[in-house]
């Protein structure tokens, strides 16, 4: 039994302890408590205490602010009632010398009344006399006064139709002959504040390589691997005796830029197989595809034309691979837009618009081999599908005269178009080749009967022919037009296309004795 108490006894005894501990930490608690409460009453009455002093310093600060702000209103009020009067004494004199000034009208209006009436009644009188001096020259002349009007206006009319024709005829030379002079300005102008390179390209590209053995390994076992490459790549390999190099032969330059960039990839890495072909090729494609789009980036910014869709900047930098009679198109492109912004200037027109229109004006040439037509049109319907200004559009369509009739913008861009391509260099053309071509133009035409002169223009593109009216007819000047291009078709070499104008002027001229 007493086993059995000594444990229970311990277990009540520690039961007891702890209940004595809880209470007394609860009241420890409770101490330190209510110690806690009384210093933060203590400090909130501090702080309400130094609220109420700074509340009332605020009041007193406010209310001597309010005083002064009351006195300088009230001074303010009474400088402003002093200038009212003032300006009412100034209202008060103007409004007197006013009436005096009234006054004074009224009585200049009373004698000038009556000096109208005295002038009317001597008017009546002139009348009068004019009236019988009237009668008295009818009865001399024999004629009434409506007839002598009639015959006066009729000989006036007459003169002055013939002096408003002379005039006219003086005036039209004038203005032609300052419109030239202003055209030539503009033009010379543009020309010497514009300078590009011209690089002369081919449809051939040759790619060096190591040695002759290496012409082998791209031909492959059975041609296989020349085979593939020219699958792949749409271009003709051309491998012949001439030493350390490869010809590639294509009229697509974006194609046979990427042959070229396969065949040196190929040859630099030395693995040649028609799988690794297709994979060179397709990294080829990518590069020149980010080239493309560079290139026709460059291109815009350096000809200062901005806001340009990616779609047409991405066409415009296929030109970069195109050449026009050895001039590359998209430096031409450049050159053009700032031509004609140059023009536009002088001629105090839209800038933007025309150096956007010479920019894009042969952007159809990027794709005029996969569309039919000309490439003025092909670009004029790609530059409407992405850029909505009309006048764009125009000097797009017009810069070959295609159109029925031609905006400013489209002689714009064409004046441009010529003076970046017709000059000597500018094309394959030598300037010495370029004045021969010129002149053999000339003398074809001139060897014909009939043909008084002949000028070769727009740089040979055009040749002009002024004919004897007396001994050509109108039927004579087509067959001559005829004769003239069937000759220089045979016996000259010439770049695109000539056109042949024979022009028949009939003058009749007579001499007053």
């Amino acid at each position: 039994m007493n086993e059995f108490a000594n444990p229970l006894t311990v277990l009540f005894a520690f039961l007891i302890g702890t209940a004595a501990g809880s209470v007394f930490i609860y009241l420890s608690r409770q101490l330190v408590y209510s110690r806690k409460l009384r210093v933060a009453q203590r400090k909130a009455a501090h702080t309400v205490a130094e609220a109420q002093t700074e509340a009332k310093s605020i009041v007193q600060s406010a209310r001597e602010e309010a005083e002064k702000m009351r006195m300088a209103n009230e001074n303010e009020l009474r400088e402003r009632r002093t200038e009212l009067a003032k300006q009412e004494n100034r209202v008060t004199q103007k409004v007197e010398t006013l009436e005096r000034k009234l006054e004074n009208l009224d009585t200049r209006e009373r004698d000038l009344l009556k000096k109208e009436k005295s002038i009317d009644e001597e008017m009546e009188k002139v009348e009068a006399l004019r009236g019988q001096e009237q009668l008295k020259l009818e009865e001399v002349a024999g004629l009434t006064t409506q007839q002598a009007k009639d015959q006066l206006i009729e000989m006036v009319e007459s003169e002055m139709q013939v002096e408003t024709a002379r005039r006219i005829r003086q005036w039209e030379q004038r203005i032609k002959e300052e419109a030239d002079e202003k055209a030539r300005n503009i033009i010379i102008h543009a020309i010497q504040r514009t300078a590009s390179d011209i690089v002369a390209e081919t449809t051939v590209s040759v790619v060096p390589i190591p040695s002759d053995e290496m012409k082998g390994r791209l031909i492959g076992r059975e041609g296989r691997n020349i085979r593939a490459l020219e699958q792949a790549t749409g271009v003709d390999l051309i491998i012949d005796d001439t030493p350390e190099a490869v010809t590639i032969s294509s009229f697509d330059p974006v194609r046979r830029e990427i042959a070229r960039l396969v065949l040196s990839k190929l040859v630099l890495d030395g693995r040649i197989h028609p799988a690794r072909i297709e994979e060179v090729v397709t990294k080829a494609k990518e590069e020149v595809d980010a080239a493309i789009q560079s290139a026709g980036e460059q291109a815009a910014y350096a000809a200062g034309v901005h806001g340009l869709r990616p779609e047409l900047v991405k066409i415009m930098g296929r030109l970069k691979y195109r050449t026009s009679y050895g001039q590359n198109v998209l430096q031409h492109s450049v050159e053009v837009a700032q031509l004609a912004g140059m023009m536009a200037a002088d001629l105090g027109i839209n800038v933007n618009v025309a150096r956007r229109a010479g920019f894009l004006h042969d952007i159809g040439k990027a794709v005029d081999r996969e569309v039919e037509g000309t490439h003025a049109a092909i670009g004029a319907d790609l530059v409407k599908q992405w850029d909505k200004n009309p006048d764009v559009v125009k000097g797009v369509a017009e810069h070959h005269f295609d159109q029925t009739e031609t905006s400013i913008w489209g002689f714009l861009v064409s004046a441009a178009d010529a003076i970046s391509s017709a000059r000597p260099g500018a094309r394959r053309e030598s300037l010495e080749n370029y004045i021969k071509r010129l002149k053999a133009l000339e003398e074809i035409a001139n060897s014909f009967k009939g043909v008084d002169r002949s000028y070769a223009i727009q740089a040979g593109r055009e040749v002009r022919i002024l004919v004897k009216p007396e001994e050509v007819d109108d039927l004579g000047s087509m067959r001559l037009a005829r004769d003239i291009v069937k000759k220089i078709e045979e016996g000259l070499e010439y770049p695109g296309q000539i056109k042949v104008t024979v022009l028949r002027e009939t003058r009749a001229t007579d001499y007053a004795r």
